[in-house]
């Protein structure tokens, strides 16, 4: 099947006696094949099933491996595991392990909360002791108050309690202890307000304040050593058994769920029915498996309802239940699932835009960032996540994703002719003619700017060199037949006017062309979607995928004619053309917005126009591809000019300082790249081409018998 297309999936309705129930479970896990249906408990005469026997300790075993994990951070290992040896330390000794790990945990929590309260109560003694008065002697007087803290200003504080007794610290930080008659309290607490008075806590006890912070501080050091202790005992753990856990828990997860399976299943007292979607093309296999535990099995392929429009479980336009949704097996085009699954699957018989993504994610993300050097730094990013992912599927794919965007950042980096932020390659003047009206350099019938080096700055060496990968040493320019206005040129000068012997008004119109083919294609797609499976609202066809979907390819079209013929040099009859093909869209929208949206129509008179206007910063949106390049470009070429050019090494100490600000501009400019190039890349597919045709209730299939990561050798 082609990959445009998710696998065709089937219903199975298998039953058999109740004896063997725990059989047929098992021959379930060990397929891997089948999204089972849950029992919902409606049928007379059926009832949920009961967990297996075990169902309970692998539930408690569960929850400890869990918790053990979460204390310890244990990885994954770096390739698969052994079953056979994973089930021997399972039901040997390690999970006493791991309760004496949870013990560990659970005392390091404890020590530091103790340390938490004895280094509060060491702060409040270090202010305390240059006082030099005893702790108890702070407090408990029956006819005296004391007011001891913080003030900013000593000489007021004196004055203030005149009429009491008043010590300070001999830091001579402001730290005071006033004693006075209770009498005089409420009139020293007003004057103290005014000079910041901040009371400080007094911790329980007696005797000399510094003798208690120097045991304070004591038992504070063994409480640290002991953690330390038990911290390197837990790290020690984890590192000899860490993997071994992760291992441990992945088979107890699937146990727990082979066990409980049983309660998703439909009984009776002498019967089971499993109910569930399997893919087509395992329907053989689980069939052949199935009978040696099932009396009965049924399989049979789903064929949409005519108007049926995909939509999931979930929806209530329509009573027929969809299946889940299962990508096609793939390799290229695989990490480009991460961005379909970030938005929501495809509804089932609706079109996978996964493989389109694969050729404009990076063909978008390479236009705007654009650069060698980013390029290459991309791809060795997304390698390097390669080479460290192991078994982690997920960096992996993530790695694999990095390396398409940085391959179409290096490939639009040779076109553009830029390395770094520098831009290396040559302008041609295209407005002389002839070799006589040229005052630079002269070849091939072309004039050369020969000057150009000299305004941008002498390249270094290390970026120079790279004309050396273009025809006759970068003095070479192909430029294709002007197509509604705008050229194709090699090398492609993105930043420069044309009036410079550069591609920027180029760029602009090609972004925006680029912007109407790619919203057009997303319209084709929903017309065919529509056209096979409906709309969601019970229409489907031809009318339907016309009115719905055709009415806005027209418009597209009739409002790009009508734009070029008015602004660019279409003529009037391109314009007059436009208008009249966007202006029959727009009575057509009213019809579909009635007939198939159940707007009333009188509203459909303004907003039909409104939803027309709409579909310009759909398109005009796709100027991000130029904007976003030239501010990241011109970012790096700042940093270019302003530091890299004046690094003078007969200052050494200087010139480094340079050097590394100039490193640390580009690096904020390759983080820059990575970011804002992805959220707009992500924004364009996202928003602007995905909702022309995109319905995401697609649910994703999930076969029961949870698939091994990191043991092998037993499912």
């Amino acid at each position: 099947m082609s990959q445009v297309h998710t696998l065709q999936m089937g219903r199975l309705i298998a039953a058999g006696s109740l004896g063997r129930l725990s059989e047929a479970i098992d021959s379930l896990a060990r397929l891997e094949a089948i999204h089972i249906v849950d029992y919902d408990d409606s049928e007379e005469g059926f009832s949920l099933g009961k967990p297996g026997t075990m169902s309970e300790k692998v539930s408690r075993d569960l929850i400890k491996a869990r918790a053990a994990k979460s204390v310890t951070k244990a990885s994954p290992p770096s390739r698969p595991m052994g079953a056979e040896d994973i089930r021997n330390r399972l039901e040997g000794q390690f999970q006493e392990e791991i309760e004496t790990v949870l013990e560990i945990s659970s005392k390091i929590d404890d020590l530091e909360a103790v340390l938490g309260s004895l280094q509060e109560q060491e702060d409040s003694l270090a202010r305390l002791e240059p006082l030099g008065i005893d702790l108890d002697l702070l407090s408990g007087y029956d006819s005296l108050v004391t007011f001891v803290g913080e003030v900013s200003d000593i000489a007021a504080a004196r004055e203030a309690s005149s009429s009491g007794l008043i010590i300070e610290s001999r830091n001579q930080d402001g730290m005071v202890a006033i004693f006075l008659k209770k009498d005089q309290a409420e009139h020293l607490e007003v004057s103290l307000g005014p000079i910041g008075f901040q009371q400080s806590p007094i911790p329980q006890g007696s005797g000399s304040v510094a003798v208690l912070l120097e045991k304070i501080r004591a038992e504070k050091e063994r409480t640290i050593d002991e953690v330390t202790l038990l911290k390197e005992s837990l790290n020690s753990w984890t590192e000899s058994s860490g993997e071994a856990l992760v291992c441990g828990l992945e088979v107890l997860e699937r146990d727990h769920e082979i066990l409980t399976a049983p309660v998703r299943v439909a009984v009776s007292d002498h019967a089971f029915v499993v109910d569930g979607w399997l893919e087509m093309r395992k329907a053989d296999e689980v069939k052949k498996t199935m009978e040696e535990s099932c009396l009965y099995i049924e399989i049979t392929p789903f064929e949409m309802e005519a108007g049926g429009g995909g939509h999931s479980h979930s929806d209530h336009h329509h009573s027929q239940q969809m299946p889940p949704i299962s990508y096609q097996d793939r390799s290229s085009s695989r990490p480009m699932e991460l961005l379909t699954d970030a938005v929501g699957r495809p509804a089932y018989g609706k079109l996978d835009p996964t493989v389109f993504m694969l050729i404009t994610y990076p063909l978008f993300f390479g236009m705007m960032l654009g650069d060698m050097a980013y390029g290459l730094a991309t791809i060795a990013l997304g390698s390097f996540l390669i080479l460290r992912s192991g078994t982690n599927e997920m960096i992996m794919l993530g790695g694999k994703f990095l390396t398409y965007i940085g391959l179409g950042t290096l490939f639009f980096g040779y076109i553009y002719g830029e390395f770094a932020g520098f831009e290396f390659l040559p302008h041609i003047e295209t407005k002389y003619t002839t070799e006589a009206a040229c005052s630079y350099s002269w070849h091939d019938g072309h004039c050369f700017k020969d000057a150009y080096m000299l305004e941008k700055g002498d390249l270094p060496s290390w970026v120079s060199w790279m004309t050396a990968l273009y025809p006759n040493d970068g003095r070479i320019h192909y430029e294709t037949p002007m197509v509604f206005g705008a050229s194709l040129t090699y090398p492609f000068h993105r930043v420069t006017p044309v009036a410079d012997g550069g591609n920027l008004e180029d760029l602009i119109l090609l972004t925006i062309y680029l912007g109407v083919i790619h919203i057009f294609v997303g319209l084709a797609i929903g017309f065919r979607d529509i056209l096979l499976y409906g709309n969601g609202h019970g229409g489907f066809g031809l009318v339907c995928a016309f009115f719905e979907k055709g009415t806005w390819m027209l418009l597209l079209a009739g409002g790009f004619l009508f734009a070029y013929g008015y602004i660019g040099p279409g003529g009037d009859q391109m314009r007059d053309g436009g208008a009249i093909i966007a202006g029959m869209s727009v009575l057509m929208l009213m019809w579909t917005l009635y007939r198939y949206h159940g707007v009333p129509f009188p509203i459909n008179i303004g907003l039909a126009p409104i939803e027309a206007v709409g579909m310009m910063p759909s398109v005009i949106s796709y100027v991000r591809l130029f904007a976003v390049g030239a501010v990241g470009v011109k970012i790096a070429e700042s940093a270019n000019m302003n530091l890299f050019t004046k690094i003078d090494f007969g200052d050494p100490l200087i010139a480094i300082i340079i050097l590394i600000g100039w490193l640390l501009g580009q690096i904020f400019a390759l983080v820059l790249g990575l970011f804002s190039p992805n959220i707009h890349a992500a924004r364009l597919h996202f928003v602007e081409w995905m909702r022309q045709y995109y319905d995401s209730s697609g649910e994703a299939f999930d076969p029961f018998g949870r698939k091994s990561k990191f043991v092998e050798g037993e499912y």
